[in-house]
């Protein structure tokens, strides 16, 4: 439920994007989410998706997710759910979607949702990250541009998360022999524009039986690293990469890369959710012989 203040700044908010008065009628509490309180809110203009979290502990969270939505709404290859407005009420930070309503895989859904982020991917920028920051679950994710992806890679990715993690003196040596590697290791392309956050969790089946991609992390980024952590728990159906490498083909070897790829969400669990991400951390490491 909304308390009073959140209501009225939520109301003011949707007022102003919509251009319409508007009161909310109800709120329904959402299961799912591990960082913010995610509310049904049924309003004199229809429903919609609120969530909402402590503004002092994730600042700027929902108005750098807001950007980010629009953006990969504005390449316009997949359903992303309607970004309405973000905003504080002195306390807690909130964001307000359309309401995407739930539905029944299609049969084609997954030849689809591959071919989708494909071609996503193929919208690209001049550099390697994004003009803002933002966040990657409940951690500040930087942004700072780069010509050279495993610069990025290096200085934007995996370092913050090293250096937050604390680990061993003989982690950061093997984490140093990869660095030197990394050159060989990725193929070079273009920044394309990522999701950035896809595992399982963040895609649903709309109404309409078609995909629809949630809370993203976004940036212009190598594209396997999107791939890459579709892979972390699990995998997505093989019709998926099968018609992803159809519509624009990866590069040769890239089922190996994507461990590499994976170096930073494993590290942004261990710093979450604590040590016990750390022996893939460091079995990926030791896989790419960065020891001895």
């Amino acid at each position: 439920m909304l308390s009073g203040k959140l209501k009225e700044s939520a109301e003011k908010g949707l007022a102003e994007s919509l251009n319409k008065p508007v009161s909310i009628i109800s709120s329904s509490s959402i299961s799912g989410g591990c960082i913010n309180h995610a509310v049904k809110i049924k309003t004199t203009l229809g429903e919609y998706f609120l969530k909402h979290n402590n503004a002092s502990l994730y600042p700027h969270m929902f108005s750098a997710e807001e950007k980010g939505l629009r953006l990969l709404r504005d390449a316009d290859e997949i359903f992303i759910p309607m970004p309405i407005c973000s905003g504080e009420d002195g306390t807690d930070s909130f964001l307000i979607l359309d309401f995407v309503q739930a539905g029944i895989q299609k049969k084609d859904f997954w030849e689809a949702f591959g071919i989708s982020l494909a071609r996503l991917h193929q919208h690209t920028a001049d550099k390697f990250g994004l003009d803002h920051n933002n966040y990657i679950g409940s951690l500040p994710q930087s942004n700072k541009q780069n010509l050279s992806w495993v610069d990025f890679f290096i200085c934007e990715r995996l370092e913050p998360q090293i250096k937050k993690a604390k680990l061993g003196k003989g982690m950061h040596e093997k984490f140093t022999r990869l660095f030197g590697l990394l050159p060989n290791i990725f193929p070079k392309e273009p920044p394309a524009l990522l999701h950035g956050d896809l595992w399982n969790g963040n895609y649903m089946v709309g109404e309409d039986g078609k995909p629809v991609i949630i809370d993203p992390a976004v940036y212009y980024g190598h594209r396997e690293m999107d791939v890459g952590m579709t892979m972390l728990f699990g995998g997505f159906d093989k019709m998926f990469y099968d018609s992803y490498n159809q519509e624009c083909p990866l590069e040769q070897g890239w089922e190996s890369r994507l461990d590499i790829c994976n170096l930073y969400p494993l590290l942004v669990h261990v710093n979450l959710f604590g040590g016990g991400y750390i022996g893939q951390v460091n079995s990926i490491l030791d896989r790419f012989a960065v020891v001895g």
